[in-house]
């Protein structure tokens, strides 16, 4: 039986060491949608990828991909189940001595006994699918940037995952191969039935194109919904980031004694 929720997250608690970062985190990622999980840097968004890739472990709580506990599984199961997702890292981190259609071909190679003809069919229908199947001869050095994240993009799809996780993935870009990289992650998502989840900075780009979103602050999803929900909302730490406030809740200033109070004790050692 096919859970309509591919990812779920219940009651995650992680720490680094002794400092937590995830407090008792709630989420669920529906097939066919793509989810954004935003909130300021260290929050723990990128920890989120990370935990339900499997490459750490929750300290409570559970994590479900396609119906499965990646807490129950052994190395085998684990990788088994990794064959079901695609990540697209930040800015790209393409193997640099390898050209485009190599780059694409590298994860059909390891994972598959296609032959070889095959693979070069799936290859340029992956690069045909981000508009790169002319660039399959380049190396890496003689993309943009944009062109290097969307050869990246037709790597994290060449097993037809049924998830793809994205990190950053608008980071870096001009406006123009921004507006490429949302419309393709839409695109690919619908045309290929995935869920897609994208960890982001980004506020009016991604709220273009989500199904829904989570903020994350302080190791707690603070608000949740559609994009127009998070356009409306009045909650103060949300408007301010969804705005790029300078005054609110997150404050320019680390902690500190009031100024005056430095600039006496200055003074008095002198």
């Amino acid at each position: 039986m096919q859970h309509d929720n591919l990812v779920e997250i219940e009651d995650v608690a992680f720490d680094y060491g002794a400092r937590p970062v995830l407090k008792g985190i709630n989420l669920t990622a529906k097939r066919g949608q793509v989810i954004a999980i935003m909130g300021s840097s260290g929050c723990g968004k990128t920890t989120l990828l990370r935990l339900i890739g499997g490459q750490i472990k929750p300290r409570q709580g559970t994590v479900r991909v396609a119906g499965e506990s990646l807490g129950e599984l052994n190395q085998a199961g684990l990788y088994r189940l990794r064959r079901k997702m695609g990540m697209l890292f930040q800015f790209g981190a393409l193997f640099t001595d390898m050209t485009v259609f190599d780059n694409v071909a590298f994860q059909l190679r390891e994972h598959s006994d296609l032959p070889e003809d095959a693979i070069r069919d799936m290859v340029l229908m992956k690069l045909h699918a981000v508009g790169l199947r002319g660039a399959a001869h380049l190396m890496p050095a003689e993309l943009s940037g944009g062109m290097a994240r969307r050869v990246a993009l037709a790597r994290a799809i060449a097993l037809d995952p049924q998830l793809v996780m994205y990190d950053e993935p608008f980071a870096g870009l001009d406006p123009i191969s921004l507006g490429i990289t949302g419309n393709l992650i839409r695109r690919l998502t619908d045309t290929l039935g995935l869920t897609s989840i994208l960890v982001t900075h980004d506020v009016h780009e991604s709220l273009k194109i989500v199904d829904y979103v989570y903020f994350v602050s302080e190791g707690v999803i603070v608000a949740e919904g559609t994009a127009d929900d998070i356009r409306a909302s009045d909650l103060p730490y949300v408007h301010q980031f969804v705005h790029g406030e300078a005054e609110g809740p997150v404050t320019f200033h680390y902690p500190a004694a009031p100024y005056v109070e430095d600039l006496r004790l200055g003074r008095q050692s002198a």
